[in-house]
């Protein structure tokens, strides 16, 4: 299948709230909670792909002519190109009904793993979400990072258990989903917590601990303190506080802040590979993908996932040897223009 053939069968099988839209940037399902869309009046994703667009690429072609590498190394595994499909769920309440959570991610892992990446998966109110997740990523040799949501210590403690037992690269907590309209006042609870509660929880399991929601050199460091192996900056796709700047604004002082002593991942509006080079040259060493993900693998299932990565791969391979980079390590922040 062609990705324009993958993203004709996905406006099939999504809705009614995804649009499927070859160009996904926020403004056809805005505001559309449940469904896609984000918080409040709907700008938060428009402002995340509007960030990378405003910054332009530096094209050089005068250098020595030789093979591109997109390898990558985090937490100790070699990925062919520094993308993570980002963790997604209540697929049935936001996507439609094609797929269960369970059934997303038992396509979603192996087929990640084939395309030479991984997934992250989400976590839901029912705690089958968590065990499915954690199983299939258990049966794909530990390839993908469970993500919990910032429940009351008891529950993530009880998940943290399962996830030991999946053999995952490392674990993930969506700290900024305790802003999502649908999770509050549910059991099990959901909400912020404090530097010294997630100290405790990092504690608690030996793996490399990714928070992700980071939007301020403030909270990177309070996360760093608390002991995270790494961070995603990210605003949720918009999802939880209208109002936030793009991811792309914020990136660079992040990282100035926090220097090589923590990973750093960043979502939100990243929709080519061109979008990638850039959040590279910006400082992240990776970024994290959902919304595309989405629409790839309810139009073409695994075959749908390996189109779009190999899709953003090429891309990524084109943009670094026309910028004049042939390894990840070789983008620099000279390579952009920030408008």
């Amino acid at each position: 299948m062609t990705y324009q053939e993958i993203m004709e069968e996905a406006r099939k099988n999504v809705g009614p709230y995804c649009k499927a839209c070859l160009v996904c940037d926020g403004r056809a399902c805005r505001n559309q909670m449940p469904g896609p869309g984000a918080k409040g009046l709907g700008e938060g994703a428009i402002k995340n792909y509007n960030s990378w667009q405003k910054i332009t690429l530096n094209m050089d072609t005068i250098t020595e002519n030789r093979p591109v590498s997109t390898q990558t190394e985090v937490f100790g595994e070699t990925f062919e190109f520094p993308i993570f499909a980002a963790p997604i769920g209540a697929m049935k309440l936001h996507y439609g009904d094609k797929y269960s959570d369970m059934e997303y991610n038992d396509i979603l892992i192996p087929a990640c793993k084939n395309a030479g990446i991984a997934a992250f998966t989400g976590d839901g109110m029912a705690p089958e979400v968590m065990v499915a997740a954690t199983e299939a990523i258990r049966r794909n040799e530990g390839f993908g990072i469970p993500t919990v949501k910032p429940w009351d210590k008891d529950t993530i403690l009880s998940k943290l258990e399962q996830i030991k037992e999946s053999k995952a690269l490392a674990v993930a907590m969506d700290i900024d989903s305790a802003g999502l309209p649908f999770l509050k006042n549910q059991t099990p609870p959901a909400g912020c917590k404090s530097e010294i509660e997630l100290a405790e929880i990092i504690q608690s399991i030996d793996k490399p601990f990714i928070i992700k929601g980071i939007m301020t050199v403030k909270g990177a460091a309070k996360a760093r303190r608390a002991g995270a192996k790494a961070i995603v900056v990210s605003n949720h796709g918009g999802r939880v506080l209208d109002g936030c700047p793009g991811t792309a604004e914020v990136l660079p002082e992040i990282r100035a802040a926090v220097g090589e002593k923590v990973e750093i991942f960043v979502d939100g509006g990243i929709r080519s590979g061109g979008d990638i080079f850039k959040a590279l040259a910006l400082g992240a060493d990776a970024v994290l993908i959902g919304r595309p993900f989405v629409t790839a693998l309810y139009g073409g299932g695994s075959e749908g996932v390996k189109v779009l990565v190999d899709k953003l791969g090429e891309e990524l391979r084109d943009t670094m040897m026309m910028c004049g980079a042939y390894s990840l390590d070789e983008i620099s922040g000279d390579m952009i223009r920030r408008k």
